[in-house]
């Protein structure tokens, strides 16, 4: 009777821990999904190792999402064909979880050049590109408050009007607003969006290494549940 109480309870837990599963499956969709928009609708940046990360945190957090239904069927059933399918699975998902939040990490310590070669990239292609680049970069300027990569200097090619930058990076923007006012404190921003963009990069980043290793730690538990699930399936016992 001890063993089948133990064993009924490692049932549920198991059954709990799907459920567990699912959410973090569900959290990951959407943290990958507005990692990715922030790195590209927002930022533009279009190195390929930017989009790894994100693409690998979603695409776990579909199979994480179907497994822990797949898990939730075959605790239920104590099916050990399932149960162990189910622990192999989820083994998997924590390797891969574990390599996204390696590769997020180095691309967080290589971030500052990427930032640096992106927003450079940007400003040179201002002028001859669609309204829609060109109004991306005004909302990235106006949003994290600054103008041009390092300084507002960065936009002295921007126009044939000597000190002139874009109206975005006015202080209170209006037309017109950035004509001969590169270096006027008062009513440009002077500091660049290298370092403000790389900051704010760095603690998104964080938050998906962070929640990457919370989930598979969590699996992990679920993995050993599974296995004494196995054991005792296996063995015979009625767990129900």
């Amino acid at each position: 009777m001890g063993v089948e109480g133990g064993m009924k309870c490692v049932k549920f837990l198991l059954f709990f821990f799907n459920f567990i599963f699912w959410v973090c499956g569900l959290a990951l969709i959407v943290i990958g999904i507005l990692a990715q928009v922030a790195l590209h609708n927002t930022l533009l940046i279009e190195d390929a190792s930017a989009s790894g990360g994100p693409i690998v945190v979603i695409i776990v957090g579909v199979v994480i999402f179907f497994i822990a239904f797949f898990g939730c069927c075959g605790a239920w059933k104590e099916n050990y064909c399932m149960v162990t399918t189910f622990a192999i699975l989820v083994s998997l998902i924590i390797l891969v979880e574990i390599a996204a939040a390696i590769a997020g990490y180095v691309f967080r310590n290589k971030l500052s050049v990427v930032v640096q070669s992106s927003l450079t990239e940007m400003i040179s292609k201002y002028n001859s590109s669609s309204a829609e680049f060109r109004d991306s970069v005004d909302k990235l300027q106006q949003g994290l408050h600054c103008c041009g990569v390092n300084s507002s200097s960065d936009w002295r090619s921007y126009s044939s009007q000597e000190n002139t930058v874009p109206d975005s990076c006015c202080i209170k923007e209006s037309t017109g607003c950035g004509v001969g006012a590169m270096t006027d404190k008062t009513k440009v921003y002077q500091q660049g969006c290298h370092d403000v963009l790389e900051e704010l990069l760095k603690k998104n980043i964080l938050w998906v290494i962070v929640a990457a290793i919370v989930i598979a730690a969590l699996q992990l538990l679920g993995v050993v549940f599974a296995c004494v699930l196995m054991r005792g399936i296996r063995s015979g016992y009625e767990v129900m």
